[in-house]
């Protein structure tokens, strides 16, 4: 891992917040400008710009707007970048973005008041669309998964989804490493009962770009999905086999 410096020191010269955004970045350069000009009209203390895997100069382009970068060579995968940049973090309230888009800094800040307000974690509350006769997996598994933590009131409101935001406190109790998989990041938030809440909606599904699948393949739709599995699996081993939900009067003993 490199850390790049570069008029990271002018950034730092007047904070007007608490605020760390961190941006995990893999050859972002057509949005990467865009997206850290909305991010700085926030004032933050610190922007943290985890560039993994890029070979387009994006890098170069965080350094020069004046964010500290943290550069690997090889690609982390997805939610790694969002771990180590959390993990890095000065701030006292963590703002998640993603490099390809660009939302404006109004928009933003319903996140970051939310966390000032009391929030140890503020959610999106986009659900995705349940509109359609078949509803994609991964917005089942999201209700689905708020469902079983007795949590239907946040619906489709997920930390898969940026922007988020979460107290430094938050991300502690979680831990820094659990971020790298984001449902399960929410199961044992609440399963700690911190604050979590869907505090703002935006319409990520009209912002994420196209990605293209191979003869019907969806692998990150995929992972996503196992993703929460991995969220329930940790749930029922924290609490029990049924996630703390009642057997009535079912004697399953008689037939063992």
């Amino acid at each position: 891992m490199r850390i790049l410096n570069k008029n990271h020191s002018a950034l730092l010269r007047a904070p007007t917040s608490k605020v760390s955004v961190i941006l995990p970045v893999m050859n972002e350069r057509k949005t990467l400008a865009a997206v850290l000009r909305e991010v700085k009209k926030l004032k933050p203390l610190e922007i943290i710009v985890v560039a993994n895997g890029s070979t387009d100069g994006s890098a170069a382009i965080a350094s020069k707007c004046g964010a500290k970068v943290l550069t690997f060579d090889q690609p982390l995968g997805h939610d790694v970048g969002r771990s180590i940049g959390a993990r890095h973090a000065a701030g006292e309230i963590l703002l998640f973005l993603d490099g390809d888009m660009v939302i404006p800094a109004a928009q933003l800040r319903p996140y970051l008041r939310a966390v000032e307000r009391g929030v140890d974690v503020a959610l999106n509350r986009y659900n995705g669309k349940l509109s359609r006769s078949t509803v994609h997996p991964v917005v089942l598994a999201k209700h689905a998964l708020n469902t079983v933590l007795g949590r239907p009131d946040l619906k489709g409101a997920s930390l898969t989804t940026i922007p988020h935001a979460m107290s430094r406190q938050a991300a502690q109790t979680i831990g820094f490493e659990q971020l790298a998989v984001p449902p399960k990041a929410q199961a044992i938030a609440i399963q700690h009962r911190l604050k979590v809440k869907a505090v703002h909606l935006i319409q990520v599904g009209k912002l994420n770009p196209v990605r293209r699948r191979e003869k019907g393949a969806d692998p990150l739709g995929n992972l996503i999905v196992g993703d929460h599995l991995e969220a329930i699996n940790w749930y029922a081993k924290a609490t029990n086999d049924r996630g703390l939900r009642s057997d009535l009067s079912r004697n399953r003993h008689i037939v063992r």
